[in-house]
């Protein structure tokens, strides 16, 4: 039965967690929890395995958080300060592995409890040196976890909670094996709860071998008012992948949304699309999870306040915000999945307002598209990406509007002086020698060039969606790659390759480097393009503007199947322009 009704409001106080727990949530301004924290704190405290749902922003962390220093709690007398983990919390980046890390210590302040964060891409040493003298909750990525347990410094033995969260974004990363690895790991007595924003049937599966009669907790989004249904406006603009971003500026200067959230994949792509919008002079903040709370609290203010026109972010970085005035959702790459699409989009549109979502999509991710079309039953438009013409015709009409409502706030009264600037003055004298229309012609256009406007040059090419009914628009399965190696090839436009010193000779497969890539730097699974596993090395693609942090993150600290492995750029083929 369900705890959270609108007729009987649970406080946390009528909740099963000690005074030292009330007390900090009390401290932190919480009287009645959410929906998903009324569901789900009561069986977890009762040591239940968990599977749960629930929209961005709902409060999940502290729906397991509390539930496991309240268990850790019941147990503490008996544990020894070295001890084993208690808890194992998996998150898919080091950035939301460190908030969910300063949200237990906070919620466990009053308790003294010893919380640890290990990530890849940071010194393994002060990681080691935690974990031997002892902590009652680690907060890892999975890659990371996989490494320090092959060392023998992550123990599992002992544990007696796993949370996974995050879930469906760590499986889009490419982590579903060291997930298995480290589940396997633990005792069959311990609790699993897995949380996730989208059920996909990859989810479900690994909560069928995993997770023991579990409860389960699906937080619906609060049905809308009659009449108040989200209008959203869908439009994806076809492009060559190697022309997103210049693409995604031109929609945004043609579209001019007054608050939006540009997605994107990884922080590279934010801050990459955030310099491109920003020279072309429009709004556009960062929004990543390199950023403490002030500076993110900050940023998400100026939005809200129409200081910033566009907040550029990575999914995790995004989720929890929430923008009531947001008028565009803007997709600067095709979405993962159909769930995931319909969550982002979700954001705008409410309260009877109109919304906009856009998407960049090359030809091949056009069947991922209509994939959405199927599951919504909403049409979403194909459109070109507007030519170098249409924006300029687009800024001429924006000039027209400015000069017309200049015009009329400036029309001359009885009480205003004739020419208290000298403007007037110095257009009548300039008149006597030029066209008037010649004058106002040059005005503009140095107008312009002050304003910085953007030279667009060409057009970007134009791309047809495939035909209906044909082949599978994916194309063939060999570019990705991640099957073997057919024979090498170039790496294709936009992207570099990167050499690894092991093969199939020492048992690597595919999967192995995206988890390697993806825990130590700052690229997801999506990211990785065609790998080639031969006898005794490696080839991966990944994009060329990456090349240079990832090599840096990876120095001294990748290791595949228990071995530290050398990767560095590929000296058989140049960078792919």
């Amino acid at each position: 039965m369900s705890l959270y009704d609108h007729e009987n409001v649970p406080t946390f106080a009528d909740l099963p967690l000690r005074a030292e727990l009330k007390s900090v949530v009390e401290e932190l301004g919480y009287t009645q929890p959410s929906p998903i924290q009324a569901e789900a704190i009561t069986p977890l405290v009762e040591g239940r395995d968990l599977l749960g749902q629930a929209a961005t922003g709902t409060g999940k962390t502290a729906a397991f958080a509390l539930p496991m220093l309240e268990r850790l709690s019941d147990l503490r007398p008996g544990r020894e300060r070295g001890a084993a983990p208690f808890g194992l919390i998996l998150a898919p980046t080091r950035e939301l592995a460190l908030q969910v890390s300063e949200a237990v210590t906070r919620y466990g302040s009053h308790l003294r409890t010893r919380v640890l964060t290990v990530y890849g891409g940071a010194p393994v040493g002060p990681q080691l040196k935690g974990l031997h003298q002892g902590v009652d909750v680690v907060v890892a990525t999975p890659g990371r976890a996989i490494d320090l347990m092959n060392r023998g410094a992550l123990k599992l033995h002992d544990l007696e909670m796993v949370v996974l969260d995050e879930a469906d974004e760590m499986l889009d990363m490419g982590f579903v094996e060291d997930i298995e690895t480290l589940l396997d790991a633990t005792p069959d007595s311990r609790q699993v709860v897995l949380f996730s924003a989208t059920m996909p049937r990859r989810i479900e599966t690994l909560a069928q071998k995993y997770l023991r009669e579990p409860v389960t907790v699906r937080i619906a989004r609060e049905e809308q008012v009659a009449g108040e249904a989200p209008q959203v406006r869908q439009t994806a603009y076809l492009v060559p992948r190697s022309h997103t971003t210049a693409a995604l500026g031109r929609v945004l200067e043609a579209e001019r949304p007054t608050a939006a959230i540009v997605f994107c994949r990884t922080r590279l792509d934010v801050d990459a699309v955030t310099e491109t919008l920003t020279g072309r002079g429009l709004r556009a903040e960062a929004l990543h999870g390199g950023m403490d709370q002030e500076h993110r609290t900050r940023v998400v203010e100026r939005l809200r306040s129409g200081r910033t026109e566009l907040l550029v972010a990575t999914d995790v970085a995004a989720r929890g915000l929430d923008i009531d005035l947001l008028t565009h959702v803007v997709n600067h790459d095709v979405p993962q999945s159909s769930e995931a699409y319909v969550h982002r989009i979700g954001r705008v549109g409410r309260a009877g307002r109109e919304g906009v979502a856009i998407t960049l999509a090359p030809p091949s991710k056009v069947y991922a598209l209509r994939n959405v079309e199927r599951l919504t039953g909403q049409p979403i438009v194909m459109a070109p990406v507007p030519t170098a013409a249409d924006l300029r015709a687009a800024r001429l009409e924006r000039t027209r509007d400015a000069l017309r409502t200049a015009l009329t706030d400036d029309a001359p009264s009885d009480d205003t002086p004739a020419d208290d600037d000298g403007v007037r003055a110095m257009i009548a004298g300039l008149a006597e020698d030029f066209d008037p229309v010649d004058v106002a012609a040059a005005a503009v256009r140095l107008m312009a060039q002050a304003a910085g406007s953007p030279d667009d040059g060409e057009d970007i090419p134009v791309v047809t969606a495939p035909r209906a009914g044909g082949r599978d628009p994916r194309g063939p399965r060999e570019p990705r790659g991640r099957g073997g190696a057919a024979g090498t090839r170039e790496p294709k436009a936009g992207t570099t390759r990167l050499f690894v010193n092991a093969g199939r000779a020492s048992g690597v497969r595919p999967q192995d480097i995206v988890g390697a890539l993806a825990n130590e730097s700052n690229l997801t699974g999506r990211d990785i393009g065609a790998i080639q596993i031969h006898e005794r090395h490696a080839l991966v693609e990944i994009p060329e503007h990456t090349a240079d942090d990832v090599l840096r993150s990876l120095k001294g600290t990748t290791t595949l199947k228990g071995r530290r492995a050398n990767i560095r750029r590929d000296r058989g083929f140049a960078t792919a322009r």
